[in-house]
């Protein structure tokens, strides 16, 4: 058993534990990220919040040229399957960049 200053006190830090235990059991081995890595991974991060942004502005500005609701609609459903696209894509790129060794 180990001792008090070694076990986990939060709930966050006991799942945690709990996940990295049962990774080791899977055979998945955490590899930390390099400096380049990081640094790719933030660039893709401020480049697609940058999209992001720039789809919120078309989409804010399209639904105020507009009181049609059946615009509104496709306006919205098309605002929201960019939106997925664009964190989907992000998503992809930056588990590229962690898996690669």
């Amino acid at each position: 058993m180990s001792t008090g200053s070694e076990a986990p006190k939060t709930a966050y830090e006991l799942a945690m534990a709990r996940l990295r235990q049962k990774d080791a059991e899977q055979g998945i081995v955490d590899h930390p990220l390099t400096d380049e890595q990081k640094k790719d991974i933030a660039e893709i991060r401020n480049t697609y919040e940058a999209r992001l942004a720039q789809a919120e502005v078309m989409y804010r500005d399209a639904l105020n040229k507009t009181l049609d609701p059946e615009a509104i609609g496709v306006i919205e459903d098309n605002y929201r399957r960019d939106r997925e696209q664009l964190t989907s894509e992000r998503d992809r790129k930056i588990e590229k960049i962690r898996t690669a060794s």
